[in-house]
């Protein structure tokens, strides 16, 4: 019964990885966009994309072989969160034996958070992998500190910083560790702390060549659609884990709170009583400075560099706190009790994530289908913000419309965040919208897909449609109504054709 219970979650999971049919939104259809041109032009893309390089590579490859569709492009990262789930199994064992093994797989097989970015073409289900990967290698070379182990933890290191800037305060906490090992930690551990130290400050350096596309990117794209978060954001990132603000969400992120304590600092003593052990755990105690060590650096970073704290972002602690979960399991030691436990967690997951597969994370198809059958060859396309032009224009037949994006004036397939501020303040509706009038040439109907409430925008957007309102010779038509409670990237598309005499 067991058997069956835990290989029916192993297939839910991997089923639900990929049966996502919710079209590309911003940030996906970007990713494919950069990813597809040749390897060699994507550091000048990246320049002014604000990303590390690895996944796009990574993804560049993986298109030569399977295609560009929405299933081929997010296959990549169903494939590695599918690797992931074993990876997790292994480091559960090391942590806490089979059944801290078994419970860690269940949970990232079930996870929310990890079903909804193995669905996503983006780097973070590539983090996680990383990310267990180099517990792994630090574990093994803790141990026994030889040449393939720390190799191990030099490239995996590498590989970390090549895939999202925040392994960066990954590495920082996790090389401050092994150096206070090294010098006051177990006797077993210090020569391999500090062999392990060394090898991740060799992987690091594999980091200059990029250093500096890094330093013009801290300086230039930064994350200016959102404001650098408080601490709050911790508990909200470890919340984001359990698969938000929902009723399922809040019941999961209890249980990983709740679990997560004990695995810091429970002891079993029997099958109805718990010690408390302030000095924690062997090895939970790295785990639970990795996770809160991390986070805090993060905050601290935004607040000093003025970018972003997304919960994405925290994929680089996420397998570190459901091992730290998994541990949390083992201090109970009735088997009934935690087998509940494990049940409820499992289940809560799995009904948060079973949403991913009918909901769709942008409006773009909607709008693309209303301009498929409203549009002709040679209409105009506005996008305002131009943060809504991947998503929609990767679903429009190519060379069929003249498309345009407020405020630069560039074509949909990128966004150019280098200055992005400043450029969305220079740039001016009325000379935008007498722009679009020109292109249209009085015979082609002009299509403003555009959306309210993005940051450094105020009310550029509303101004570009007031004056196209002002032109007695347009007449408008809504053709499709924002709808932000439905999706994640809700927009409208708003008609503008020449009035006939």
């Amino acid at each position: 019964m067991v058997v069956a219970a835990v290989a029916a979650v192993m297939v839910v999971g991997v089923v639900l990885r990929f049966w996502t049919r919710s079209d590309l939104w911003l940030d996906e259809a970007l990713t494919v966009n950069i990813a597809r041109q040749p390897l060699h032009e994507l550091p000048s893309y990246l320049r002014r994309d604000g990303a590390p390089p690895l996944f796009y590579v990574l993804l560049h490859v993986w298109m030569g072989f399977f295609g560009t569709s929405d299933v081929a492009v997010r296959s990549l990262s169903g494939v590695i969160g599918i690797v992931t789930v074993p990876c997790a199994w292994l480091a559960g064992r090391r942590l806490g034996g089979r059944t801290a093994a078994w419970v860690a797989a269940l949970l990232v097989a079930s996870s929310p958070f990890a079903v909804y970015y193995d669905t996503e073409t983006r780097m973070y289900a590539l983090v996680a992998l990383l990310t267990v990967l180099g517990f792994l290698a630090v574990a093994r070379a803790l141990e026994r500190p030889r040449p393939g182990n720390l190799i191990a933890v030099g490239v995996v290191t590498a590989a970390l910083l090549y895939s999202h800037y925040w392994a960066l305060y990954l590495a920082g906490v996790t090389g401050l560790w092994l150096l206070f090992q090294a010098r006051w930690g177990r006797a077993d551990w210090r020569r391999g702390a500090l062999a392990s130290a060394a090898a991740m400050v060799v992987g690091g350096l594999t980091f200059v060549p990029w250093l500096p596309i890094f330093v013009f990117q801290s300086r230039h794209t930064g994350t200016p659609w959102a404001k650098p978060a408080n601490f709050a954001a911790m508990v909200n990132a470890i919340t984001s884990f359990a698969g938000g603000p929902t009723n399922q969400g809040r019941a999961l992120a209890l249980v990983y709170f709740a679990l997560a304590g004990l695995g810091l600092f429970g002891l079993a003593k029997d099958a109805r009583h718990i010690d408390l052990d302030i000095r924690t755990r062997h090895w939970a105690r790295p785990l639970g400075i990795v996770v809160v060590g991390t986070l805090a650096a993060a905050i601290v970073g935004g607040y000093l560099s003025n970018s972003a704290f997304q919960a994405r972002y925290a994929s680089v602690v996420f397998i570190p706190l459901v091992l730290l979960v998994a541990l949390g399991t083992t201090t109970l030691a009735d088997q009934k009790v935690r087998t509940g436990v494990v049940v409820v967690a499992v289940v809560a997951g799995l009904v948060s994530a079973f949403p991913n597969i009918t909901t769709n994370r942008t409006q773009a198809g909607q709008v693309a289908a209303a301009l498929s059958r409203a549009g002709r060859p040679g209409d105009v396309v506005a996008y305002c913000p131009d943060q809504l032009g991947p998503a929609v224009a990767r679903l429009l037949p190519a060379g069929t419309y003249h498309q345009t994006t407020f405020p630069r004036g560039t074509g949909p397939t990128f966004v150019n965040w280098v200055d992005y501020a400043k450029a969305s303040a220079a740039g001016s509706p009325l000379t935008f919208g007498q722009g679009l009038e020109r292109s249209a040439g009085g015979n082609h109907r002009i299509f403003v897909v555009w959306a309210p409430g993005y940051q450094t925008f105020g009310v550029k957007c509303e101004g570009i449609l007031q004056v196209l309102q002002a032109d007695p010779a347009l007449h408008e038509t809504g053709l499709v109504t924002l709808n932000g409670a439905r999706y994640f990237q809700p927009m409208s598309l708003v008609e503008f054709a020449p009035v006939r005499p």
